[in-house]
């Protein structure tokens, strides 16, 4: 086991690279101009000294250099630990990125929590259920969540809950004037986008789910267990669910990603002040720099994910050995 983690984490630097580099391409050759966007609206046409001065934040910001040779320039910082400033706020972009971080983690922490925990418990309910109304009405709340997306679920759910009934803030992660901690008011504040990023995957987990636990209840193993006069509640515990996570840990892995992605949706429709939300913003204003740091730290956080499901085989399943 040691030497398989350690095999796949020298595979990481290599990985990155060649993430990189495509990440790189694709941002210089997309069309926009960052100096463009640092120029208030109605200056082009205020002043004619606007060209010259366009030539010269292009060269302050190394933009007049072919794309490979600052792809190299990046790589070379990169490696001293340096990700660069942004071009629009001029800061650091490590002190931007680790600033929001933790909001990111916190709200995709709580989504994949209850999507686990709902995914699971309400798909083998619905298995040891099944044809029951029971199982049909899961099976109709999971085809809705698979088949619906994500930012018109928030938008339901802002208009039920905040606009409507009034239990919830509509945005932020603090009511004005309240203390920027971890406290009942950033909970509150938590819900809705928890809810919105969690529901879809929800929904998958339990189909996935049940579809398991029928393949599991059917097996000789089990009906071994019963024979021996087992209780259904061990038979279900013990034998079933163990071997029904299976699929679950390899979904697990394959949806980190799209929570990911998704956290440009439900943060920005929400105005969560995490990496979805800096992205956002360094899209809008072609903060190349930004983009690229945004970039290396979701393929870090991907290729971890994907590395620790891995690993979760070996706690699931005693027959996983990784050579």
């Amino acid at each position: 086991m040691t030497t398989y983690i350690l095999r796949r984490l020298l595979w990481i630097p290599f990985l990155l690279l060649g993430i990189t580099l495509m990440t790189f391409v694709i941002f210089s050759l997309a069309p926009g101009d960052p100096v463009t966007a640092l120029i208030k609206p109605g200056a082009m046409e205020a002043t004619t000294q606007i060209g010259s001065g366009m030539e010269v934040l292009r060269e302050r910001y190394g933009l007049d250099k072919p794309i490979h040779v600052r792809y190299l320039v990046w790589l070379r910082e990169l490696l001293k630990g340096n990700l660069g400033y942004s071009y629009s706020t001029e800061r650091p972009i490590s002190e931007m990125i680790v600033e929001v971080l933790p909001a990111t983690l916190l709200l995709q922490v709580s989504s994949i929590g209850m999507a686990l925990l709902f995914g699971i418990v309400l798909g083998v309910v619905s298995a040891l259920k099944q044809y029951s109304v029971v199982d049909h009405a899961l099976t109709f709340v999971a085809l809705f969540g698979i088949s619906v997306p994500s930012f018109f679920i928030a938008l339901i759910a802002m208009f039920i809950f905040s606009v409507k009934l009034g239990w919830l803030p509509i945005a932020g992660m603090w009511t004005v004037g309240e203390p920027r901690v971890f406290n009942l008011d950033l909970l509150r504040h938590m819900v809705l986008p928890s809810l919105a990023g969690g529901i879809v995957h929800i929904a998958s987990y339990l189909r996935y789910t049940r579809a398991s636990t029928l393949d599991a209840l059917s097996a000789d193993f089990v009906v071994t267990a019963r024979a021996k006069g087992l209780r259904e509640r061990l038979v279900v515990a013990r034998h079933v669910l163990r071997n029904a996570l299976l699929p679950i840990v390899t979904l697990f892995g394959l949806s980190l990603p799209g929570l990911l992605g998704g956290s440009f949706i439900i943060e920005t429709i929400f105005s969560w002040n995490g990496l979805g939300l800096l992205g956002y913003r360094a899209l809008m204003n072609r903060d190349y720099p930004l983009q690229m740091g945004m970039a290396l730290m979701v393929a870090i956080m991907v290729l971890l994910a994907n590395l620790i499901t891995d690993i979760a085989y070996v706690f699931v399943d005693p027959r996983v050995r990784y050579g």
